[in-house]
């Protein structure tokens, strides 16, 4: 298990070291079966969940407007989650014992992406009076229901407004976890 300055796992006390999922995007490309998708499913990895999610093929016909287009690639994913049901129960048994993490599916056509099987994960944090303040109005102007859907709000806007920072910050993490598995030429 490797450890920071002090020998405690990163992440802190709650974080049990897991198998790697490096390769789950490749795993999950060479083990779902072929025309599910068109093209490779995008492979979203956490600590405590795999989500794949793929496109369907397109669909044929015209439509009214947008709404009946919305509605019929809704139904065409309801379709597609009941007829594969048996095939990803498999799959995500597989890869859940290879990976120690639950796995969640989606799948998206046009303009519409759905989710299913996925996980909500409470996630403890402590705030003084000024960040609880913050939470109350989203609360009270009613964009949130709960202090705790107030919070997952913040956290989205956050991710939807900060993603190329995100992305420079993760990229940075890995290249520490590399340096950090060299360890020391001594």
């Amino acid at each position: 298990m490797r450890g920071n300055w002090s020998g405690r796992p990163r992440g802190g006390w709650q974080q049990t070291e897991l198998p790697s999922a490096d390769d789950a995007a490749a795993w999950f490309s060479g083990r779902l079966p072929d025309g599910w998708f068109t093209g490779d499913p995008t492979v979203t990895v956490d600590r405590e969940e795999i989500l794949i999610v793929g496109t369907l093929p397109d669909l044929d016909g015209d439509y009214a407007d947008d709404a009946a287009r919305a509605a019929a690639e809704s139904g065409r994913i309801s379709r597609w989650r009941e007829d594969t049901r048996d095939e990803r129960i498999e799959i995500a048994r597989q890869a859940e014992h290879r990976y120690a993490r639950k796995v969640a599916w989606g799948a998206r056509q046009g303009g519409t992406e759905e989710l299913f099987t996925t996980l909500s994960v409470p996630v403890m944090t402590r705030l003084r009076q000024p960040e609880r303040l913050i939470l109350d109005t989203l609360v009270d102007a009613g964009v949130a229901r709960s202090r705790s859907e107030a919070l997952a709000w913040a956290v989205r806007l956050l991710g939807k407004h900060a993603e190329e920072w995100l992305g420079e910050l993760r990229e940075a993490m890995s290249k520490v976890d590399e340096l950090r598995s060299k360890g020391p030429e001594l």
